[in-house]
């Protein structure tokens, strides 16, 4: 009886991630393959370095929960946000930023607040499969409403254009947390997200499918402490 149970939970996965295919690059606009020559705003610069730690947060958290449920939506997933970094990292190398991620192992953080944050998601997350889902959501959640702040301090366009991006990817993924979550009967109520953007969010058409994003990785190489608001 065992087994069948955890088959129909594998089962259930494996649906989940045939919805995810790998991100689908496209060239970037020419905007965004060239600096504009401006030097970044204080702000500017902050959020792309927090929106580094942040992406990886999100990867790290869905390996390590891939590790312990093997569900293969998370380790889909984390491919995309592994793809998130890359975009951003060539901001940081356009910019002659420094990469806070540089030697950082899985779980490691230079940010406190997000070095607590991936510590609570990954405790919770591994009480079980349906909290793991749930903090998946909940970390998309996380990522829409900082890009979105972000997003209004930006001025330079290729950041917008990365910016906007991510969160077209973060919009799939949250699309596929909640999906499966209700495969297994559970329905996720939104912690960052008010009501309206959340039903938004979720009855839209995913862009090109959950997880998909228009990032080129190679498109010109050149606090919060818990879980509630």
């Amino acid at each position: 009886m065992k087994n069948k149970v955890w088959f129909k939970l594998m089962f259930v996965g494996l649906l989940a991630a045939m919805a995810l295919p790998l991100v689908a690059f496209v060239p970037a606009p020419a905007v965004a393959a060239q600096a504009s020559g401006e030097p970044l705003s204080d702000a500017e610069a902050q959020g792309i370095l927090y929106m580094r730690e942040e992406e990886k947060l999100a990867r790290d958290v869905y390996t390590t929960l891939y590790e312990v449920w093997g569900l293969p939506v998370f380790e889909n997933i984390a491919r995309s946000e592994q793809a998130h970094m890359d975009a951003i990292e060539t901001l940081i190398d356009r910019y002659e930023l420094v990469d806070p991620v540089t030697g950082a192992g899985v779980g490691e953080f230079a940010n406190a607040d997000l070095q607590n944050l991936y510590d609570v998601l990954v405790a919770q997350g591994s009480t079980s499969l349906t909290k793991a889902l749930e903090m998946g959501a909940l970390i998309e959640e996380l990522d829409i409403t900082d890009l979105e702040k972000h997003i209004a301090d930006a001025s330079h366009e290729d950041v917008v254009w990365v910016y906007e991006n991510l969160m077209s990817g973060s919009e799939n993924h949250l699309r596929a947390f909640v999906s499966t979550l209700e495969r297994y009967g559970e329905i996720y109520e939104p912690r960052y997200l008010d009501q309206v953007t959340f039903d938004g969010i979720v009855a839209a058409d995913p862009a090109g499918g959950p997880g998909s994003s228009r990032l080129e990785p190679a498109f010109g190489a050149g606090s919060r402490n818990g879980l509630g608001r």
